[in-house]
This record gives C-alpha cells, sequence and structure tokens, in this order.
C-alpha cells in the first residue's frame, strides 16, 4: 500500500510540476545535441527560476508539445550562443536561422503570447501554411517558397508530402517548403493567386517575396525529378527568363 501511495503522488507531483518535463542543458556539447535534434528547437534562457517570465514559459511549452523545448541557464552556453539576458530563442533548420524573443524588451509577458510567438517561428522543412506560420514564413530572410497545393483526403496526398519532404533539405537556407492545403475556405486566395481552382490539384508552385512573383510547374505527374529540375531551374535564372518579354533591340539614331 505504501508504495502505491508513493507512486500516484510521483505521478502527481510530475503532472502539476512543468518544469519537470523540460530539459535542462548543462553545457555547450548538450546545447549543440539538442539544437541539432530537431528542426525547430526552443530554448529558454533564463538566469534564475525567479526571472521574469520564467513561469510563462513553461506554461507555454506544456502546450507546445509538438516542439522539442529546453531550459538554459549556464553562462558558457549563453556566450557561444550571443544571449545577454533572459531571452528565449528559437533555432531553425530549414532557413538556418534563429529568432530571440529578449524578455527585459517584452512589454507584455503571458503564455498565451508566447505560444504565438513559438507557433509563428515554427518554421519546418514543410510548413503548412495558415494564418500563423504566414508570418514566419514571410518574415524569413528566405524569401523563396516552393508550394505543395493538395487536397487533403486525396489519395495521391500522402505520397507527395512524401516526395516533397525528402526534397526539402536539399534546399537548405536557399528555398522553404510550404504544403497549403486546398481544401481549406482560408486558402482559396493562395489558388486564386495562382491561377487555380481545388479541381486543378495536385500543382506546384514556386512565390518568390523579393520579386512578388508566381511561377507554376505545368501539369502532368508530381516527382521528386520534375519538383527538383523545377526548383533548379529557378535557382538557375531559368524560369524568370521565361517569363520576361522580349527586350527590343535598341533604336539607332540617323
Amino acid at each position: 500500500m505504501f508504495l502505491v501511495v508513493l507512486s500516484l503522488l510521483a505521478v502527481c507531483v510530475t503532472a502539476e510540476d512543468p518544469e519537470s518535463a523540460v530539459l535542462r542543458l548543462e553545457d555547450v556539447p548538450a546545447a549543440e545535441a539538442f539544437i541539432d535534434s530537431s528542426e525547430v528547437a526552443v530554448i529558454g534562457f533564463f538566469e534564475t527560476d525567479d526571472a521574469r517570465g520564467y513561469p510563462e514559459f513553461l506554461a507555454a511549452a506544456a502546450r507546445m508539445k509538438a516542439l522539442s523545448v529546453a531550459l538554459c541557464s549556464e553562462k558558457l552556453v549563453w556566450a557561444k550562443y550571443g544571449i545577454a539576458s533572459d531571452t528565449i530563442s528559437i533555432f531553425r533548420k530549414a532557413d538556418l536561422h534563429q529568432e530571440h524573443l529578449n524578455l527585459s524588451e517584452a512589454k507584455k509577458l503571458d503564455a498565451d503570447g508566447l505560444v504565438r510567438f513559438m507557433t509563428m517561428n515554427n518554421v519546418r522543412y514543410v510548413t503548412e501554411y495558415n494564418q500563423a506560420s504566414a508570418v514566419g514564413l514571410f518574415q524569413s530572410e528566405v524569401k523563396t517558397h516552393v508550394l505543395l497545393l493538395a487536397t487533403r483526403g486525396r489519395a495521391d496526398s500522402d505520397p507527395l508530402q512524401e516526395r516533397f519532404r525528402d526534397l526539402a533539405p536539399k534546399y537548405t537556407g536557399k528555398m522553404l517548403f510550404v504544403l497549403v492545403n486546398g481544401s481549406e475556405k482560408s486558402n482559396a486566395r493562395v489558388l486564386e493567386y495562382f491561377g487555380l481552382e481545388s479541381r486543378d490539384l495536385p500543382r506546384i508552385g514556386i512565390y518568390d517575396g523579393s520579386s512578388d512573383k508566381q511561377w507554376l510547374m505545368p501539369a502532368d505527374e508530381i516527382t521528386t525529378e520534375r519538383v527538383q529540375s523545377f526548383c533548379d531551374s529557378f535557382l538557375a535564372g531559368e524560369l524568370q527568363k521565361q517569363n520576361e518579354p522580349d527586350t527590343p533591340e535598341d533604336k539607332t539614331e540617323l
């Protein structure tokens, strides 16, 4: 009976103590391994457990179960990543980006706000497009997005997503791969932008934020080779040339 009661108490403490579920990084190798292990890693750099934003961070971390989250108070690790004061940092592989929220500069700190911060910056090798993820996608320094526009529920959607996901790491830091669910009403404007309707899906498109232009891969079977060729053509500047009007010859004055 004593052992049963002890086990129940242990479960209750774990359930009521969100800190116990968050990994603590004690040195630089541990931090490097943690960041390298996930597409998106979140670290709360807090000097003490009494720091401003600490309980809110733990509450937000408990709600973001799909994200890898850790704590760190070791100053050698802080120095490694250029952290000078209590900060929440997000490390992303897809665009080789680090997003830092300096807590001393935050006007308001609550769990809901930190959940929004983590959600908006949860940019992965393949990011599903929605109102929240759009913020992180468009704020990224990588301005070229490769879109898989597909209707969820179709038999070909899952294999397509697998091919799409397998290809994405090859373009790390160059292109962001985005899944657009064409069956969502909120994504109708994306389809319209590419001149598509739901019956036209699945299709592959490229959007370049720097020029605010788009390209659509010709309709046919979507294979890894075709998508890779399409991406490579953009990076080589060939797609852009196809859309440029012929330049008239300079007139020579007589």
